[in-house]
Order: C-alpha cells, then structure tokens, then sequence
C-alpha cells in the first residue's frame, strides 16, 4: 500500500464561501488504498460541468463558478487531485506521475458515468484534462479553457522557469502568502483556505512534484498523449468551445494562450480578462462563468 497522509477534517471547517461536502472515493480501479474527494452537486440528470484545478490549488478554486453554474441548473463536478484539497497525499514524490493524475481521472469520469461534461480547467486542470477527451468523445460535449497549455515538450519561459526554481528551493513556503502575492485581492481567511490542506511539509509531496512533471522536454511522459490530443481537436473534435485568458499571467501568457486557442480551433473570441492573472477563476470567476454559460446556451 502507497503511504500516504489525510489532512484532517478540522482543517476544513469554516472556509469562506464553500459550503459543500464532498463526496469521498475510495474504488477507483488502479488506486487501491487511496480515497479521492470530489465535490458533486446539482441535479444527476443534468449536464455536467467537470471543473478541473492545477498546482498549488484544490476544488476550493472554483467557489465563485459554482453557484453560476448551479443555478443554471447544472450538476457541477470539482475532484481535487490525490495530493491537492481533501483527497490523499501519498508521501513519495515518486508516486506522482503524469499517468498517475490523468489515470485517476478517467477512473472518476468512469465511476461516475459521467457524460454531457462541459471540461472547465486550467493550468494543471488543462494539461491533463484536455488529454482526456480524445479518449472518450461520447462523453464530453464543450471545454472551457482558462490560462493553461498542452505539455508537447517543447521549451519553457522565464516566469515558469522562476515558478519551477522555486518549488525546488522552497519546498515548505508559505502557501496563503503566495496566493495573495498572485491573487491580491484575497482575504486573509480565503488566502488560508488554500494553504488548508497542507499542515506541514509532509502533505506536500503532490504540489512540490508538479512544477517538475510539467512537459518542457520532447522526452517527458506526457508529451506523446498531448500532442495526440492537439492533433484529435485540430481535426475531430465536434463540440463547443470557449476560452477566457487572464492577460495579466507570466507563467501561460496571452502568447501562449492564443496558441492554444489556434491549436484547439476555438473560433469564438476568447474573453480577455484585463485585471486577471494566472488564477482567473479566483479574479474573475462569476464573469467568466456567466459568459461560458452564454456562450453555450446551457
């Protein structure tokens, strides 16, 4: 059995704006021993927004999304990744892989027959999750994309480069502090939120391995699996797509988001988001939400 820790239900009490409980899978085939917290509300006949998150975030992101797209009357889906929010962190950092988190997906997607989904993600959230679909099409009928890339191997850039360094040299930083540094107008209380899942440094083994999984390199795991998925959107993909870009990001910048946007043939105009940075959900989420929505006609 992998070992692991469970960040204790005490750190969850009280969060600002998230009031639902999450629901806890402990079968995923493949994860035997491992329990995967997923937040899953509205109507079960109704179609699915899967809200995916990326690093050093959890579910937690969303909370300015969800109650749009509840109230629309969708059933909205917001796992948080083994290693991130309530689900479990395995302490090796060996054990996280990029097939480890997109395996732990399709194996949600799967327990949960989960189909109509709306694919809502970014950064992390995107790398993986945009993968997916490719696999499944019957399942996935529209992608909202925000600030995240394909991993094809192919370089990096200077604000990423500075985010990798420092996970590498600051293994135990300050998790609410650098929230705040990128999103400033969090409270302290939703700054806290974030770092909740985190006690201390042993429950971090998930978030320090991210920055070094992400796909610079032509030979890096991953790599073959993405650039698949750009070649099955450039030419298969039949659903809707919209994307919103916080322009203020240095780690996945408007550059590179209007890459993606060519690569994933999404025609209709992105919603730029001027005062946003790489955390669009948290600066502009109820907007971004409110336009997808729109955009959609769900």
């Amino acid at each position: 059995m992998t070992e692991m820790l469970r960040t204790p239900e005490t750190r969850f009490t009280d969060l600002p704006d998230w009031p639902w409980r999450p629901h806890y899978h402990a079968d995923l085939p493949g994860y035997a021993g491992l329990q995967m917290a997923c937040v899953d509300e509205g109507p079960r006949d109704a179609p699915v927004f899967l809200c995916l998150h990326g690093q050093p975030t959890w579910g937690y992101l969303y909370r300015k999304m969800m109650p749009v797209f509840l109230d629309a009357g969708l059933r909205v889906v917001v796992p948080d990744l083994f290693g991130f929010g309530r689900s479990d962190k395995p302490t090796g950092l060996s054990t996280y892989t990029y097939d480890f988190h997109r395996q732990s997906l399709i194996a949600l997607i799967e327990r949960l027959d989960l189909r109509d989904i709306t694919l809502v993600c970014q950064d992390w959230g995107g790398i993986l999750g945009l993968t997916i679909p490719q696999d499944m099409p019957q399942r996935f009928s529209r992608i909202l994309v925000m600030n995240t890339v394909l991993g094809l191997g192919g370089g990096s850039t200077d604000g990423f480069d500075a985010w990798r360094q420092y996970h590498r040299d600051n293994p135990d930083y300050d998790m609410a502090t650098l929230m705040q540094r990128y999103c400033p107008s969090l409270t302290e209380a939703e700054a806290a939120a974030y770092a909740a899942p985190f006690p201390d440094v042993t429950y971090r083994a998930g978030v320090r391995r991210f920055p070094d999984l992400v796909m610079t390199e032509p030979d890096m795991e991953g790599v073959e699996i993405s650039k698949s998925a750009a070649r099955w959107f450039g030419s298969d993909w039949q659903g809707d797509s919209f994307m919103a870009v916080g322009m203020k990001d240095r780690l996945i910048t408007p550059f590179l988001m209007g890459r993606m946007r060519a690569m994933l043939k999404i025609k209709r105009e992105p919603l730029f988001v001027s005062h946003a940075g790489h955390f669009v959900q948290e600066e502009a989420g109820e907007d971004v939400a409110r336009a997808a929505l729109t955009a959609f006609g769900v």
